[in-house]
């Protein structure tokens, strides 16, 4: 076993192994040699290779989102940590541990026209948890021992990014058999919350009003037992939305949201209308229920969660900072049922809803809708299904996914960017099949995700290519821009095909309702690589489909 004979690696290297920070993405570098010596010679850490850092960002970004616990990303110096920045907000807003460790030049050496370098320091500071600039030299240490022990504490104790920017003078390349330095590991804290006092006057509010809608939005597999989800259904008074996102399931529950409120009357606006919202998880996709919301007068918004309470809806009043399993195990017991029709009126509704969806698509011409529906039905259980953004995330509210399903999308920031990469990742990190959704402009922006030596054979990957950013033409009246379709929906003819040969994924293509179902059928039987399933659909009917889907529903 070896180390850099730089004490700062010494310590970043101890420190990350005390606190289990064992996953590791390191790009190749010169200025960061002494921590990708100290990570790769020391037995116990896992470590990856991603020469493109984006990638190799969002790569941990997925680690991290399985593991449930911090990854590091290191860089070399200059523009490397720049590209780690997508999936450094996408960390920030969606509260997921990563450690940025950043190789510098030594401090004399910044702003004086020497190459390779930038003013590294808090480059991130509007989207991070905590930013450090470690010092070179041994006169440093105990300075340095509480830079790293804060930083790598946030991670762990917060659930986000932070970073660590490490100068290192040349040269590089030394290493020691034994370290000069043995750091003082100060251990992560174990935060716990309670519910405040101003409980009892929204329970008051809860238990009189026969009017309460429940939001969920992103959240884990499993983050609340089935007792609480059955309490939550036996109260007539409640109904329960809930998104794809949300990983929370019931018959009872209205899982496809847009389906529902669609194109609603103002008398059944009005009736829909709650006296109390409560919202958990992360960012909200459906964009209709925000504008519903914000657009009535009255509303007693509560949010449940540790995360930052967003006013997305414009009516927030409160604020419960604990974890929501915690908050209705103890909110629960105490709650009384009420006399109402509001569950059961919109449950009925919900009804009609998916009859006339399942209509409408028996007779749907071949489209984007189509290719969903035949995805949806074709997909095995127990698999960790990841969705790109924009239009493809926005599909798959349309229809039920099963409970064996665990769902993830990159909605912190809903970028294009790194949802290949975070896939991969997460399917590093897991032990379940991942199947991956994404559109065609999606993929190949992130195209350099496919250059990874650590995609698991049983990665599947169903490209949607309508050979172009197919959800501008959804958008209201995003066609009558000028020069729409080169600016706006960026029409391309451009395959998958090659990059599948380039890095060696087994590949396969379908063009209508027949050859995709064909392919459905076996692309989950066990292969030796992993593949690409690429459907190519008509890029002018996408949206015809669509607006006479939500038309039929009424």
């Amino acid at each position: 076993m070896n180390y850099s004979n730089k004490p700062l690696s010494q310590t970043v290297v101890q420190l990350c192994f005390s606190k289990g920070i064992d996953h590791i993405v390191i790009s190749p570098g010169s200025r960061n040699a002494p921590l990708t010596i100290g990570f790769t010679e020391y037995g116990d850490f896992k470590t990856y290779s991603i020469v493109d850092e984006r990638c190799a960002a969002f790569f941990g970004l997925g680690l991290a989102q399985q593991l449930k616990r911090p990854v590091a990303l290191v860089c070399t110096s200059g523009s490397a940590l720049l590209n780690y920045y997508p999936a450094i907000a996408e960390a920030y807003y969606s509260r997921i541990p990563l450690v940025v460790l950043s190789a510098d030049r030594p401090e004399e050496l910044i702003d004086i026209g020497d190459g390779q370098t930038i003013r590294q320091f808090e480059v991130y500071k509007n989207h991070i948890l905590y930013s450090g600039q470690c010092k070179e030299g041994k006169e440093h240490q105990i300075f340095n021992e509480t830079e790293i022990n804060v930083a790598l504490n946030t991670a762990i104790e917060l659930q986000g990014p932070v970073h660590l920017n490490l100068p290192f003078s040349e040269p590089l390349y030394g290493k020691v058999a034994a370290p000069s330095v043995r750091p003082q590991h100060v251990p992560a804290r174990q935060l716990s919350m309670t519910v405040t006092d101003d409980l009892a006057s929204f329970m008051e509010r809860w238990n009189r009003s026969k009017k309460k809608l429940l939001l969920l939005g992103v959240m884990p597999p499993n983050t609340l037992s089935d007792a609480i989800l059955e309490q939550w259904a036996a109260d007539p008074s409640l109904l329960v939305l809930t998104e794809t996102t949300s990983n929370v399931h019931h018959q009872k529950f209205v899982a496809n949201i847009d389906q529902l409120i669609t194109s609603l009357s103002e008398a059944e606006k009005k009736d829909f209308q709650p006296e109390v919202l409560v919202t958990m998880g992360g960012m909200i996709v459906s964009k209709r229920i925000k504008a519903l919301l914000r657009n009535f007068n009255e509303i007693y918004h509560c949010q449940i969660g540790t995360d930052k309470a967003n006013d997305t809806f414009f009516h927030l009043k409160q604020h419960f900072k604990i974890d929501v399993s915690s908050f209705w195990t103890e909110f629960l017991p105490k709650t009384e049922t009420i006399s109402s029709g509001y569950q059961e009126q919109w449950l009925s509704v919900r009804t009609s809803r998916q009859e006339r969806h399942h209509d409408f698509l028996k007779t749907a011409p071949y489209s984007d809708l189509l290719a969903f529906k035949t995805i949806f039905n074709s997909l095995p259980e127990g698999i960790d299904l990841h969705l790109a953004n924009s239009a493809t995330v926005r599909y798959a509210q349309l229809f039920e996914t099963a409970p064996s399903w665990f769902v993830y999308c990159n909605r912190g920031t809903s970028g294009i960017d790194g949802s290949t990469s975070t896939a991969i990742g997460g399917s590093v990190a897991s032990a379940r099949p991942t199947v991956f959704i994404t559109g065609d402009l999606s993929f190949f922006y992130d195209s350099n995700a496919l250059w990874n030596n650590y995609v698991p054979p049983s990665f599947r990957l169903i490209i949607i290519n309508n050979s172009g950013g197919g959800i501008f033409r959804i958008l209201p009246n995003a066609k009558d821009a000028e020069q729409f379709e080169i600016y706006f929906e960026t029409q391309h003819q451009l395959s998958a095909a090659p990059l599948a040969t380039l890095y060696q994924w087994e590949y396969r293509t379908a063009a209508d309702a027949s050859a995709v179902k064909e392919e459905l059928s076996t692309l989950f039987t066990p292969t030796e690589r992993p593949v690409i399933l690429e459907i190519h659909t008509p890029t002018t009917e996408n949206d015809k489909v669509l607006q006479a889907y939500f038309n039929a529903l009424y």
